[in-house]
């Protein structure tokens, strides 16, 4: 039985090693968590005793077969909580973040299941991010940033890299969302941003929220 405390780490080091050829490094981890690296240090022995990460110095720690499931099996349960608020309760997808942070802890492997079966097995959250199955497999998504994208390219919104509250909200006033058509129009050379038409409607946005939209090209 893992702690709230143990789960939140595992959970950060899956994600951070998403970006990362090699172990993940504990100021990364320390950063993330927003904690000092002795505690870091403390909560990775506890891990490796568990068997669910190793770590060798300069070399960072990686997760384990049983630690790799575990840390899938704590993201399944936070993105099936979220679309759950979203869908049945009718949260904001700006909202429901910090909620599941708290479900995501509950240890009912079968109050979860049921509830990916309620939910018609969704592959992805309110966010675009994909949904671990049961068996921990997770469907592959051939996405880019919209920064990648070469004019007149017309393409299709599925995700955020950034899942901030702020960036959700930001895109909610330009009636941006996920199945959102986005074309870009033009790129300034001055300052980098982009002439686009989403939805139909022309309009400018910087190169930051190009970088913050994960989409699919239609082509």
């Amino acid at each position: 039985m893992l702690t709230y405390s143990e789960e939140n780490y595992l959970k950060t080091i899956y994600h951070l090693s998403l970006f990362q050829k090699k172990g993940v490094a504990t100021n990364a981890i320390a950063a993330k968590i927003e904690t000092k690296a002795s505690s870091v240090t403390d909560m990775i022995k506890k891990l490796n005793d568990k068997k669910l990460i190793e770590y060798q110095k300069y070399q960072g720690v990686t997760l384990t077969e049983q630690g790799l499931m575990a840390a899938k099996m704590i993201v399944r349960k936070h993105r099936l909580w979220e679309v759950f608020l979203v869908e049945k309760l009718d949260f904001s997808w700006d909202e429901v973040h910090d909620v599941a942070e708290e479900l995501e802890h509950i240890k009912s492997e079968k109050l979860i299941n049921k509830l990916d079966a309620y939910l018609g097995f969704p592959t992805e959250d309110p966010h675009g991010d994909p949904i671990p199955n049961a068996k921990g497999e997770i469907k592959t998504v051939n996405k880019l940033l919209l920064s990648d994208v070469k004019k007149n390219i017309v393409c299709i919104c599925v995700g955020v890299k950034d899942s901030s509250s702020s960036f959700l909200q930001y895109l909610d006033k330009q009636n941006m969302s996920l199945g959102s058509e986005i074309e870009i129009l033009d790129i300034e050379v001055f300052d980098q941003s982009y002439r686009v038409k989403i939805n139909g409607v022309t309009m400018t946005i910087s190169k930051k929220i190009a970088s913050n939209l994960f989409v699919k090209t239609t082509e």
